[in-house]
């Protein structure tokens, strides 16, 4: 799988461009704004998006998707139903956020645990991980050992569970039992700040480590 990460908003969210190097089908996951850069990268990129791909609801992450999809002519796929909430609330989060006015949306297909994504001849497996909200998900490509955690993990934190439904035994019960199990090779994206690995996190986040229980 080839990516390219694009931040978007005052948030700095990593929105990312994935590919299938075969094909140059591509999906964009997390268009939380900034339409334009995300359309740049796909023209310099030469790939062809086939889908929008949601990890959550929150407005970082998901407010552009309606205009982007509108543009490109695609279908927005995920969160979990559990987050028709805060899709639904948009509006609010942008007034609240200080966000320019957003579309409210619904998505055109919600996703549940164990359900696969295909972008070109690359699966992605869908993990529901909640806690940080109750509807988000993880996309994880098998093959190339790449996950895109949205805002479940950090290098180094993890994310706030202070929002409506967020529960913070749940997220860290989602990262140890079903995300460190996936292997310690797995490099992922998180939803703001660099890369990391879940070997990495496993063994150093003072919020999730094994040093720490």
């Amino acid at each position: 799988m080839a990516y390219r990460i694009i931040p978007v908003t005052p948030f700095a969210q990593n929105c990312t461009l994935i590919w299938c190097p075969d094909t140059l089908e591509a999906a964009v996951v997390d268009p939380g704004g900034d339409v334009e850069l995300i359309q740049r990268a796909i023209t310099e990129e030469g790939v062809s998006v086939k889908q929008i791909l949601l990890t959550h609801g929150h407005i970082d992450h998901a407010g552009a998707s309606a205009t982007l999809a509108r543009a490109l002519s695609v279908p927005i796929i995920g969160p979990h139903k559990a987050d028709q909430f805060w899709l639904d609330g948009l509006e609010q989060q942008s007034a609240m956020f200080g966000f320019a006015q957003v579309e409210k949306f619904l998505p055109d297909q919600w996703l549940d645990d164990g359900a696969q994504v295909k972008v070109g001849n690359i699966t992605l497996d869908v993990i529901h991980a909640p806690g940080h909200t109750p509807g988000h998900i993880v996309f994880l490509d098998r093959t190339n050992a790449m996950a895109q955690v949205g805002d479940v993990l950090f290098q180094g934190s993890i994310g706030r569970t202070d929002f409506p439904q967020g529960d913070h035994q749940t997220l860290i019960d989602s990262i140890k039992n079903k995300l460190f199990p996936l292997g310690d090779e797995i490099t992922f994206v998180p939803g703001h700040g660099p890369e990391s690995t879940f070997g990495h996190e496993r063994r150093t986040n003072p919020f999730v480590s094994d040093r720490w229980g």
